[in-house]
């Protein structure tokens, strides 16, 4: 079935998505296919501010806040996070029981496991999304529930039969799509005469390499290189900075805390310094931006090291450990002044986007929820919004 075919019946879908943008992102786009589809959709995020944020740009969606919490490193922490899955497991076992969900999708992270747990009781298809390269301890713990498993090419997860698991690509918000690159620029206050440096640190920011671009604004503005720096929520506001290049001209570059066109900026970059989140680099893809990817160090079961390690095997970028920053500035000039270089990265990334992966993760989707019998309209409609 094509993305604009009609389904046979109205079906309602959980998306359990929260927690950080590169697990909401993925959400809203898988949201948004099945409204175009004649489904209902309401995702299930956090009360985190990225949540919030990235939220807000989509008022014709529905959202409901699960309660819910990390697992924290300080022990004493425990009983917080057990009473606040205890009160997100209730949660959801009455949303469960009062939309009657023909199927749940969880994308990984902590506001998953209650909403999987809940469906399970009711019995209803569950598939589980994952978008690293490492399963994530969501997906290892909850698959046992699931009736489809969508992993990266090439990854299995020992144990999980063939029939259960399904080689799948990251769903991208269909705005993000490749944009004029002096437009895109102009729309940031960035001259479309400059190469042009975006830094992404994630959602959450990432302050090693925040310190890495203020530490060489100089050297990089005497190059003539512009810098969009996003710095993370909780980071203060908008700030611009103008340096000098060579010839004592000013370079502007601009540090900010959030950015929620992310199509724009990575359209309007020569070259993107990122973390190695699935999400970014889905979108990097996307959006034909080379990259210069630095795993972050600690992310669970190195699964950042494991995205750019294949991102730099398809030829996408290049991989660089944290340990290394100081060969950055280099790396950097190295390459965004390489014409050459840039346009064979830029032709892997659009060999690597040739897979729609939306199409197929609908497709399945609608397969595996047939087997239920469809709900009366009262019942299938979607939540309302969160407040």
């Amino acid at each position: 079935m094509s993305s604009t075919s009609q389904p046979t019946h109205t079906k309602t879908f959980l998306l359990a998505c929260g927690g950080t943008g590169g697990h909401l992102a993925p959400g809203i786009a898988l949201a948004e296919a099945l409204l175009a589809r004649g489904h209902n959709a309401t995702l299930l995020i956090s009360s985190k501010k990225v949540d919030s944020r990235l939220s807000e740009k989509y008022p014709h969606l529905n959202f409901r806040r699960v309660p819910s919490a990390p697992l924290p490193r300080n022990p004493f922490l425990l009983p917080v996070f057990l009473l606040r899955q205890l009160h997100g497991f209730l949660f959801s076992i009455n949303l469960v029981r009062k939309t009657k969900p023909d199927g749940i999708v969880g994308f990984g992270g902590f506001t998953t496991a209650s909403v999987i747990i809940a469906g399970a009781i009711f019995r209803v298809p569950i598939a589980l999304h994952e978008s690293n390269r490492v399963p994530g301890r969501a997906t290892r713990f909850l698959q046992p529930l699931a009736t489809r498993i969508f992993l990266p090419p090439g990854i299995a997860i020992p144990g999980v039969t063939r029939s259960r698991m399904r080689p799948m690509g990251l769903p991208v918000r269909k705005e993000i799509q490749r944009e004029p690159r002096d437009a895109a620029r102009a729309s940031f206050g960035l001259s479309p005469e400059r190469s042009v440096l975006v830094i992404l640190g994630g959602s959450q920011g990432a302050t090693s390499i925040n310190n890495w671009a203020r530490e060489n604004l100089h050297t990089l503005a005497r190059d003539g290189i512009q810098v969009y720096c996003v710095t993370g929520l909780g980071k203060g506001g908008d700030e611009i900075i103008t340096h000098p290049d060579a010839n004592g001209r000013p370079v502007k570059s601009i540090f900010s805390p959030f950015c929620d066109r992310m199509a724009a900026l990575m359209s309007a970059a020569d070259l993107v310094v990122s973390r190695a989140g699935s999400g970014t680099i889905a979108e990097l893809i996307r959006c034909v931006t080379p990259a210069i990817l630095i795993p972050y160090p600690q992310a669970a079961d190195n699964h950042q090291q494991a995205n750019a390690l294949y991102f730099e095997q398809q030829g996408g970028g290049v991989v660089i450990d944290q340990s290394r920053l100081n060969t950055l500035t280099r790396e950097v000039r190295d390459t965004i002044f390489n014409d050459w270089l840039l346009r064979k990265f830029r032709e892997n990334l659009v060999r690597m986007d040739r897979a729609n992966s939306l199409d197929l993760l609908l497709d399945d989707l609608e397969q595996i929820t047939n087997r239920r019998p469809p709900h009366n309209a009262k019942a299938g409609k979607s939540a309302s919004p969160a407040a």
